[in-house]
C-alpha cells in the first residue's frame, strides 16, 4: 500500500511591492472595478493640471468636476435614492483614497459634498428637502456646504454664535462661518444655528438675500480647494427651511463623523503617493556612483514606510468593513483619523528626505500632500481632540471640559 502523499501546498503569488500585504484580495471584483475607474479619471482629469492649480491656488474647472464626479457616482455616493449611487462604505473609502492620491482638495469637495452636506439632508431631512436637493447634488449639478465651524468656535461647536430667531412664521439667521470647503460655489449651504430652544440645521439657498461667501485668500495648505468665509446678515428663511431631525449637537456630530471616515482612507491616499514618488526617485538618483536605493539608510526609510501604509490601509478597510456592517463607533472612526493623518504625514515628510531638494519642488507631488495634510491633520477634529476622544472611551472620564 502506497504511503499517503502529503497536499500540495498552493502556490505563493509573487511578492508585488504596490501590495505588500496583499490587500488586493480582500476586495471584489465591484470594489477594484470601481478603484480603476476613479483613478484613471484622476490620472487623466485631475493629475495633470493639479499642481498648477495647487500654484495659482484656485481651482477654475470645479463645477466640471463635480459634473464629472456625478457621473462616476462618487457623490453622496453611500446614500440610498435620489439619485445616490448605494454603494458600499468600503467603495466609497477607496475613492476618497483615489482621490486625495492626486489631492486632498479633490477628495475634500467629494467629502465635503457628499458626507456632510447631502448626509445631513439625506438623514435629517424632509421628504420635499430630498426631493428638492439630493438628485442634482448627486449629479454634480448642484454643490452644497457644510457651515458649521466659526471664526472663534471650532473644536467646541457647542459654543457656535450663529443665531435663527422666530420672526412670524419666518426664520432670521445671523453669523458668521469660517473655514467652509466649497462655500463660494455652492448652490446650498446646510447652516448650523442657536435657537431659543438649541441647535437646529437649516438648508440655505445661497441666493437668499443676506447671504455672502467670499473665499479665503493666501492660504498655505489646500490651495487646489475652495475655501470660504460665511455670513449671514439677517437671512430670511420660511419654516421649512429647517432640517426636521437636524435639532442638537448630535446631528452635526454624526454628519461629521462620518466624513472623518472618508479622511481615513484618504489620507493613505496622499501617503501612497509620496511613498511611489520617493521608491521610484530612490531608483533613479545616483549618489557615490549607485542608485540611493541601493544605500541602508534609504531602505530603511522605504520599508518603515510601507509599515505604515499598508497598515493604515488595512485599519482603513476594517472600519469600512464595520460601517457597512452597521457596527462603526465614533471612537473607532478617531482612533482612524488620528492614526492615519498622523503617520500619512509622517511618510510625506520621510518622502521629502528622501528626494532632497526636488522635494519641494511642485514637479513631484511630496511637498503639496505636505501642506495639504497640516489641514487634514486638525479639520474635522484636531488630533488633540480624537486623543482626548479616544481618552475619555479609555477611562471613561471627561478631560474636554476642567
Amino acid at each position: 500500500m502506497a504511503p499517503d502523499t502529503p497536499p500540495r501546498r498552493p502556490m505563493r503569488p509573487p511578492f508585488d511591492p504596490a501590495d505588500p500585504l496583499g490587500l488586493d484580495e480582500l476586495l471584489d471584483e465591484a470594489d477594484l472595478d470601481i478603484r480603476r475607474t476613479v483613478r484613471e479619471w484622476a490620472a487623466k482629469r485631475v493629475a495633470p493640471h493639479v499642481a498648477e492649480w495647487f500654484e495659482r491656488g484656485e481651482v477654475p474647472e470645479v463645477r466640471e468636476l463635480a459634473r464629472e464626479l456625478g457621473a462616476l457616482g462618487a457623490l453622496g455616493m453611500t446614500l440610498e435614492g435620489h439619485g445616490c449611487a448605494g454603494a458600499s462604505a468600503v467603495q466609497y473609502g477607496l475613492v476618497c483614497l483615489e482621490l486625495e492620491a492626486v489631492d486632498s482638495g479633490i477628495r475634500s469637495l467629494v467629502s465635503v459634498q457628499g458626507s456632510l452636506a447631502m448626509y445631513a439632508i439625506h438623514r435629517f431631512g424632509s421628504d420635499e428637502q430630498k426631493r428638492r436637493w439630493l438628485p442634482g447634488m448627486a449629479a454634480g449639478e448642484a454643490i452644497g456646504c457644510f457651515g458649521l465651524t466659526e471664526p472663534d468656535h471650532g473644536s467646541d461647536p457647542a459654543g457656535l454664535r450663529t443665531g435663527a430667531v422666530r420672526d412670524g412664521g419666518d426664520w432670521v439667521l445671523t453669523g458668521r462661518k469660517m473655514w467652509i470647503t466649497n462655500g463660494s460655489v455652492a448652490d446650498v449651504a446646510v447652516i448650523w444655528a442657536r435657537t431659543e430652544d438649541g441647535i437646529q440645521g437649516f438648508l440655505v439657498p445661497t441666493d437668499t438675500p443676506g447671504f455672502t461667501a467670499t473665499p479665503v485668500a493666501h492660504k498655505g495648505s489646500l490651495r487646489a480647494s475652495v475655501t470660504s468665509e460665511l455670513v449671514l446678515d439677517g437671512v430670511r428663511l420660511p419654516a421649512d427651511a429647517a432640517l426636521p431631525g437636524g435639532t442638537g449637537l448630535r446631528a452635526p456630530l454624526a454628519c461629521l463623523s462620518y466624513a472623518r471616515y472618508g479622511i481615513v482612507w484618504g489620507a493613505m491616499g496622499a501617503a501612497r503617493s509620496c511613498f511611489d514618488a520617493a521608491l521610484e526617485y530612490a531608483g533613479t538618483r545616483e549618489q557615490f556612483g549607485r542608485p540611493i536605493a541601493g544605500f541602508q539608510l534609504t531602505q530603511a526609510k522605504l520599508a518603515d514606510m510601507a509599515v505604515e501604509l499598508h497598515k493604515g490601509l488595512l485599519l482603513a478597510w476594517h472600519l469600512g468593513r464595520r460601517l457597512d456592517a452597521g457596527r462603526l463607533r465614533p471612537e473607532q472612526v478617531s482612533l482612524g483619523k488620528l492614526n492615519n493623518v498622523r503617520e500619512a504625514l509622517e511618510i510625506c515628510r520621510t518622502a521629502r528626505t528622501i528626494l532632497g531638494a526636488n522635494g519641494i519642488s511642485f514637479a513631484y507631488p511630496v511637498m503639496r500632500h505636505m501642506a495639504n495634510l497640516e489641514s487634514v491633520l486638525t479639520y474635522e477634529g484636531t488630533s488633540e481632540m480624537h486623543q482626548l476622544v479616544l481618552g475619555k472611551a479609555l477611562t471613561g472620564l471627561d478631560a474636554f471640559r476642567g
